[in-house]
């Protein structure tokens, strides 16, 4: 896995190979998360196929989860509970107004003790909390790019754990 920053504003590009890459690099998230239980948001997008799903997977399976973790296409959340923090994935997908995010509940979970991996936050307008890590995956012929931003000053810090994390492994 390839690993590149950028100048100011911290961002890091890896490359993948494989959807095994792809999940590592999801569990390579999940163990830096910084510590305490302060509300993580991660917005996850790039097209179908991308790999939003498989990097999840690989951060919930660091987290604990053992069971089955597929994208929640039709329910649009799904809420995993782990020792440390309640894991909320929503795949907005199929969101045809953002209106529908209203009956989910969203905001009691917009809270500390958790932390959202929300794939297509596109398309909720504005409804979701600002993300602290904001993930972009681009698939190619011979590799995956994942592109992540930090925006906020907890995703600084993540990303900081994860590009000290990459150094040293």
């Amino acid at each position: 896995m390839n690993h590149t920053a950028s100048v100011g504003f911290r961002s890091l590009r890896w490359l993948t190979k494989t959807a095994d890459d792809t999940e590592s690099f999801g569990a390579r998230l999940a163990a830096a998360r910084p510590g305490g239980d302060a509300l993580a948001t991660i917005y996850l997008a790039g097209d179908l196929g991308a790999g939003k799903t498989t990097l999840a997977r690989g951060f919930l399976r660091a987290m604990g989860i053992s069971g089955p973790v597929r994208s929640p296409t039709y329910t649009l959340l799904e809420v995993y509970e782990t020792p440390a923090v309640s894991v909320l994935h929503l795949d907005l997908y199929r969101l045809i107004d953002p209106a529908e995010l209203e009956p989910l509940g969203l905001r009691d979970w917009a809270r500390p003790g958790h932390v959202w991996l929300v794939e297509w936050p596109d398309r909720a307008a504005g409804r979701l909390p600002f993300p602290d890590l904001n993930i972009v995956l681009t698939g190619g012929e011979n590799a995956h790019e994942i592109n992540v931003a930090a925006p906020s000053a907890l995703g600084q810090l993540w990303l900081s754990v994860v590009e000290n994390s990459t150094a040293t492994s």
